[in-house]
């Protein structure tokens, strides 16, 4: 397995090694002590898959808001997705940057989001399936967001006209209206 610090500080690249042979492969994609070797160990508690049924379905930016702010480990299972995360921790450096991965089913890389960042992707193909894995329970109440348009971001979407996207995704705020309803909160938890 390969940990690799990608361009944000926080978040991660993991790439399994998987084991394959006549019959197919077997990969790990998550061990406690690599995983604590690198800083990374989490209690994860929950674990949650999406289901998109077509090509440029966007969901997100998510995340949630302290005391349940969450950690996530975010892979595909099937199909392809543009993903997407942006750091809202106020008193980081890279405030209001983003970064992006392709995840594939094929390329069975993983990335790992700290709390503080908001969380979205892009569906590259129909029928793509997103498992992933946080470290505190999911609570409606503390739900949040930043509007996955912003043009503060800046978010280079690969989209091909309009996305499928839900009627609450394309309410949330704008990454200033955010920031101005949080100014006070420490998004880490």
């Amino acid at each position: 397995m390969r940990i690799q610090p990608c361009a944000l500080p926080g978040v991660y690249e993991i790439t399994p090694t998987p084991r394959s042979d006549h019959r197919g492969y077997f990969m790990r994609t998550y061990d406690r002590k690599i995983w604590a070797d690198h800083g990374l160990d989490r209690q994860w508690v929950q674990e949650n898959e999406s289901f998109s049924q077509r090509k440029g379905t966007i969901r997100g930016l998510h995340l949630q808001l302290p005391p349940y702010a969450e950690t996530k480990l975010v892979r595909v299972t099937k199909g392809a997705i543009f993903d997407v995360f942006v750091d809202l921790r106020a008193d980081s450096a890279t405030f209001g940057q983003w970064g992006s991965i392709e995840l594939t089913a094929d390329n069975r890389k993983m990335v790992y989001i700290p709390s503080g960042f908001a969380h979205g992707f892009c569906t590259l193909a129909d029928d793509c399936a997103v498992a992933y894995k946080v470290d505190n329970f999911y609570t409606p109440a503390y739900e949040g967001g930043v509007i996955w348009n912003d043009g503060t971001l800046g978010i280079a979407w690969p989209l091909e006209g309009e996305p499928v996207i839900s009627s609450k995704d394309s309410l949330l705020p704008s990454l200033q209206m955010f920031t101005r309803m949080h100014q006070h909160r420490d998004l880490k938890g």
